[in-house]
């Protein structure tokens, strides 16, 4: 018994400083105090009832479990609260320490459109549904217009390549007096349901004079007539006089600037510019014969510029500068006061000068507007090449046949399109056969190359090499 009583009993420790009572065991109180807390959330045994304590099974076996589909099992946990919401559920049943709490129901703020499309109390409620109701009546069908034109296609009798205005379509948009803008038209037309994608303001207008279709000269048919043959022989005639004339130009501009000499005589002055700065024999024997003190001087150190000689000035010299510079003054400013005199003597004269270079200004505008416009519709330069318009295809008289079996073809029509759609700024200038490719470096496989030395090889040929010069050299030395 004496040794029970010594097993349980605890050991002594002294407790005088704070750090000691980390020692002290406390789980036995700690414990009951759970066991308090935890029967103050849920409650003891003798509140609860039978029915919460016990279960009966009445199952004489245990059904079969049922397996539910992924959907199944999706709709179950939809029906669940949300696990993030779980940590806000009061699950404690300790009673409120305030008995005369006044609850209050707070409202949210704005309009439930859940509860008034389920429940709906007031008029206007019932207006709304209905509504949405006819909005989506309409999105159906519309919908369903479309899937079927998608489905049968673009109908045959409308032209695809035709601008059309929106404005047209809706009443009231394009009126008379422009009271109504573009802009404007765009919002209004976004608002009735028919939303207009706001494109930039250079696609509403066309950059090129260039018809979508230039038919070819009458003097190109296979049966010309005599003047139209004529007509088409005499352009084609001041076109190619026009690029002799842009040659000739270019010629005589480069080559023809420059004078030509003999091979002799280029030898000869590249042979003097080469030699420049080089003493001949001549030059070296005169050098020599000079005096020695000639080459001394010669040879002595000068500065380009004279040397500065500091020279103050004296104090009649500075007063007599202040003087002209105060006439100097008076003088420019005598003549600015005869100046404004004679200009307002001279007033209409000034105001024509002024109005005949406000004309000229004017002038100028308008050239350059006129320019604007013109460079507006002309072919833009695309890439780096510039459009330069196609010879034109002619036959010479020789060459006409009368009939399509002998007649000689100038033309292509591939190429009359090609050349259209770049005229029109559909595709850029490009010019045949002027593509760079880029150089790759290339490299032979290791099973096609030629069996060769390697670096060891050569290393141990070197180190050989070294090793019988230097046997040599003892052997000469012995």
């Amino acid at each position: 018994m004496a040794a029970l009583d010594s097993a349980i009993k605890k050991k002594r420790i002294s407790k005088k400083n704070k750090s000691a009572w980390r020692k002290t065991d406390i789980q036995d109180v700690e414990q009951f105090l759970e066991d308090q807390r935890q029967e103050e959330r849920i409650g003891t045994f003798t509140d609860k009832k039978d029915e919460d304590l016990f279960v009966v099974d009445s199952s004489p076996l245990k059904p079969a479990p049922v397996l539910l589909t992924i959907r199944q099992k999706r709709k179950l946990n939809a029906l669940k609260p949300m696990r993030t919401y779980q940590a806000l559920e009061n699950t404690s049943k300790v009673q409120d320490p305030i008995v005369k709490r006044n609850h209050v129901n707070q409202k949210k703020n704005g309009r439930n459109i859940e509860l008034e499309v389920c429940n709906p109390t007031k008029g206007r409620h019932r207006q709304a549904n209905s509504d949405r109701a006819r909005y989506y009546e309409k999105l159906d069908s519309r919908l369903a217009d479309q899937e079927k034109g998608r489905r049968r296609g673009a109908p045959a009798d409308k032209d695809v390549w035709v601008e059309e205005d929106f404005r047209d379509k809706i009443p009231g948009l394009k009126d008379e007096k422009g009271w109504v803008s573009r802009d404007l038209a765009v919002h209004i037309a976004g608002n009735v349901g028919r939303k207009v994608v706001k494109t930039h303001s250079s696609l509403h207008h066309k950059t090129t004079k260039a018809k979508k279709f230039e038919p070819p000269h009458p003097g190109m048919s296979y049966n010309p007539s005599l003047q139209a043959h004529q007509d088409l022989l005499a352009q084609v005639v001041q076109h190619e006089e026009g690029v002799i004339k842009k040659e000739q130009h270019l010629k005589r501009v480069t080559t023809s600037m420059f004078s030509k000499v003999t091979p002799e005589e280029r030898d000869k002055r590249r042979i003097l510019e080469m030699s420049e700065g080089i003493q001949q024999e001549g030059e070296a024997e005169a050098e020599e014969e000079q005096p020695e003190e000639d080459q001394k001087q010669s040879t002595a150190y000068q500065t380009v510029n004279a040397p500065v000689e500091n020279k103050k000035k004296s104090k009649q010299a500075r007063n007599k500068e202040l003087k002209q510079k105060e006439l100097q003054r008076i003088h420019e400013a005598k003549k600015a006061l005869k100046k404004q005199t004679a200009d307002l003597i001279r007033i209409k004269s000034i105001r024509a000068e002024v109005k005949e270079e406000a004309e000229e200004l004017n002038e100028l505008k308008k050239h350059r507007k006129a320019k604007a416009e013109r460079k507006k519709f002309e072919p833009k330069r695309l890439g780096r090449h510039k459009f330069e318009e196609p010879d034109l295809d002619v036959n010479m008289p020789e060459d006409l046949a009368g009939n399509l079996r002998n007649v000689k073809t100038e033309s292509n029509l591939l190429t009359d399109r090609f050349k259209l759609l770049q005229k029109r700024n559909i595709l850029p200038t490009t010019v045949a056969g002027t593509h760079k490719r880029s150089k790759v470096k290339r490299f032979p496989r290791n099973s096609h190359k030629d069996a060769g030395v390697s670096y060891q090889d050569l290393r141990d040929q070197r180190k050989a090499a070294a090793a019988k010069a230097k046997a040599n050299k003892d052997t000469i030395q012995i």
